[in-house]
Order: C-alpha cells, then sequence, then structure tokens
C-alpha cells in the first residue's frame, strides 16, 4: 500500500524535531528597523561528542519514479536541519524507533517552499527528497569526531513506495 503524503505542520512533525518557518515565530525589529529577524526557529543540538554545528549548502537532483523507500538513515551525534532556497515544495519522510526505525510509525510530509525542517538527534529519516528537477539547501548539522550517520536498509520486499502522481512533480 502506498505511503500517503500529509501537509507538514508543527504538530504533526513535533516527534520528530522542529517545523522550520516564520509563521507563529518570534520577531524582532534590527538594524536600524529596516531588517525583521525570526528569532530562534529552531534548536541546534550538535554538542554530543565535542561537536561543532556547521553550515552546508546541498544540491539534491530528483530522484526517478516512482519512489520507493528502501531505507532510512539517523544521526546518534546530533540535530540536522534542512530549509530550501528555491520556492519549490519538497518531501520528508521519518520513522519512530531505536536500534532500527519502526516501519508502523513511516510518515511522509510534504513541505512548502518556505518551510524547513530540523530532524532531532536520533530520527530515523529518508535522504532530501525533492519534487522540483533540483533544489538547493540550506544545511546546519554537526561536524567532528565520532560516526553520526546510521544506515538501515529494509528487508526485502519491506521497502515503501511513496503516493506521488504526476501532479505533484514539479
Amino acid at each position: 500500500m502506498p505511503l500517503a503524503i500529509e501537509p507538514l505542520s508543527k504538530s504533526a512533525f513535533e516527534p520528530f524535531g522542529e517545523v522550520i518557518e516564520i509563521e507563529g515565530a518570534e520577531t524582532r525589529l534590527i538594524n536600524e528597523g529596516f531588517a525583521t529577524r525570526f528569532h530562534a526557529l529552531a534548536r541546534v543540538n550538535v554538542s554530543r561528542g565535542r561537536g561543532r554545528p556547521i553550515v552546508s549548502l546541498f544540491r539534491a537532483i530528483q530522484r526517478p519514479m516512482p519512489i520507493k523507500i528502501t531505507m532510512l538513515e539517523r544521526h546518534p551525534l546530533g540535530s540536522q536541519a534542512f530549509f530550501p532556497l528555491n520556492p519549490s515544495e519538497w518531501l520528508i519522510v521519518v520513522a519512530e524507533g531505536g536500534d532500527a526505525p519502526d516501519l508502523a510509525t513511516l510518515r511522509c510530509f510534504r513541505a512548502r517552499g518556505d518551510q524547513g525542517v530540523n530532524y532531532a538527534r536520533g530520527i530515523w529519516h529518508y535522504p532530501v527528497l525533492i519534487l522540483a528537477p533540483w533544489q538547493d539547501f540550506l544545511v546546519v548539522d554537526r561536524d567532528g569526531k565520532g560516526n553520526n550517520l546510521e544506515e538501515h536498509t529494509f528487508a526485502a520486499g519491506s521497502e515503501v513506495e511513496l503516493d506521488i502522481g504526476p501532479d505533484d512533480i514539479q
């Protein structure tokens, strides 16, 4: 059965981390009144194992259709934030779990082009997944010693297809 796609919202995504968006954010007028700061939209958690925060750019390309989720990854030593730099919608696939993801909790969210996410430390997720031919993301995550990437490949026959139609592709 295909995995349904639901709209991204702060309440729905809360078990997995934070939604980064300006809606409802604390604002501060700065730069002599010529800019508005949308303050503290997410908490960067990278200090485990003496990690340090880094800012990177990712350029993603569209995966071939149909999209089948065959693995998930997680970052046990720090959070990982993605914010799109292009106004295209994109998808977020996450699951709860301990040493392995619990596929019964697998969810897919559709983010607007002005929404990002901050995966909490240790959250199982699929790598960046876009609907446009290409999309750039600002990424804030951890650098430092220690293994901060764990991948879990699903058992044969356990892959999950996303419920994406031709109208979903940008």
